[in-house]
C-alpha cells in the first residue's frame, strides 16, 4: 500500500500553496484517524513534513514579494521595505 500511495501522489513541487495545504490537512486527518497501518503511518508523515516544508517555503516567497512593494503617500509603490517593518 505505501508504494501505491507514493505512485498515486502529486508531485509536491508542483502544486499550489492551497493544494498543498489541502493535501497536508488529509495527511493530519488520516494519521489522527489512527486507522493507518504503522508503515503507511510513516510513509504518511515524511509527506506531510514534505508538504509542509513547500507550504512554508511559498509563504517565504509571497511575503518577500510583500516585502518589496511600498506605497508612497499617493497610494503608488515607491520602493521596498522589510514586512513586519512598522
Amino acid at each position: 500500500m505505501v508504494a501505491r500511495m507514493a505512485d498515486d501522489s502529486p508531485d509536491i513541487s508542483a502544486m499550489s500553496f492551497e493544494e498543498a495545504l489541502k493535501a497536508l490537512e488529509d495527511v493530519v486527518r488520516r494519521l489522527e484517524g489512527g486507522e493507518v497501518p504503522l508503515d503507511e503511518s510513516i510513509a504518511l508523515y515524511e509527506r506531510g513534513e514534505a508538504l509542509r516544508r513547500h507550504c512554508q517555503a511559498r509563504l517565504d516567497a509571497a511575503q518577500e514579494r510583500i516585502e518589496k512593494i511600498v506605497a508612497g503617500p499617493d497610494g503608488q509603490p515607491q520602493g521596498t521595505a522589510p514586512f513586519d517593518a512598522g
